[in-house]
């Protein structure tokens, strides 16, 4: 029933959009063949890597790129995007590196999938299930910033060491590119659309989605490999300008694909 209004616009439709492989791929072969795969595009040149970024986070401690940060980023703190899967891993994560600041951005709503109980948030649900297994002194490393504005997003890439992202096999968040622009050292869920840009051990690590364990491993090897994070935020950045830059790659595919839509042919329906 949820794919009733495509099947309808089928037999109308001349053209069709698509950001990621994935995402058109989930359509019909008799639709696929008709849907261009081209991204809204990340601004490159703004989003980079700063070594002199400092995050506030509240209380009048800041956090630079001397600390120990690892990030993890959702619209929402939500499952689709693996909110409860990176909590599952926060007791561990915190024993095992005593000096890291988890910083986590998103809001209490909903994006994406079933609603939580009445009442409650997924971020809370989550938040009071692994709140026990954390002694108070480490709860005090963990920050969430909730919804932030750009530049302070921004500063949170800059300031990051690893930067976590997990979801869903769905759509992916522009986030993740973003990320790869400001050269983090990324650690992402091994489910498709991710792996359309992230390579594993070249523009960054692959963990099976909800593999706790491994996902705090991966996470303990890059902090302690300096180089490796270098090479890995390096090689992102590089695969993010080529492939997601604004200006010289996904704005000229945009522009391509609406010259082609206007030189088709108007298709008249039936009366």
């Amino acid at each position: 029933m949820r794919n009733l209004n495509n099947h309808l616009h089928f037999d109308i439709a001349e053209a069709g959009l698509s950001p990621t492989k994935f995402q058109a791929g989930t359509f019909p072969p008799s639709f696929r063949e008709h849907i261009t795969v081209a991204h809204d595009g990340i601004d490159t040149n703004h989003v980079t890597a700063n070594t002199d970024a400092e995050l506030r986070i509240g209380d009048g401690q800041s956090l630079t790129g001397k600390d120990e940060v690892i990030t993890f980023i959702n619209r929402n703190l939500e499952p689709y995007r693996g909110y409860h899967v990176f909590m599952r891993a926060l007791p561990e994560l915190l024993r095992k590196r005593p000096k890291a600041q988890i910083v986590l951005l998103g809001g209490d709503g909903l994006s994406y999938g079933a609603r939580p109980p009445e009442g409650k948030t997924w971020k809370q649900i989550f938040a009071d299930e692994v709140r026990s297994e954390i002694s108070d002194a480490d709860w005090q490393r963990v920050h969430f910033l909730g919804r932030v504005p750009y530049e302070v997003f921004l500063s949170v890439l800059q300031v990051s060491r690893v930067h976590v992202y997990l979801t869903y096999p769905f759509v992916l968040s522009w986030s993740l590119i973003e990320a790869m622009s400001a050269e983090c050292a990324i650690v992402a869920s091994d489910t498709a659309p991710v792996k359309e840009v992230i390579k594993n051990g070249k523009t960054g690590v692959l963990v099976d989605f909800f593999d706790t364990k491994a996902l705090v491993r991966r996470i303990d090897s890059l902090l302690m490999d300096e180089k490796r994070r270098a090479k890995l935020g390096a090689a992102a950045r590089a695969f993010a300008v080529k492939n997601y830059d604004l200006q010289s790659r996904c704005l000229p595919a945009q522009l391509k694909w609406v010259d082609k839509l206007a030189k088709l042919p108007i298709k008249t329906l039936p009366s």
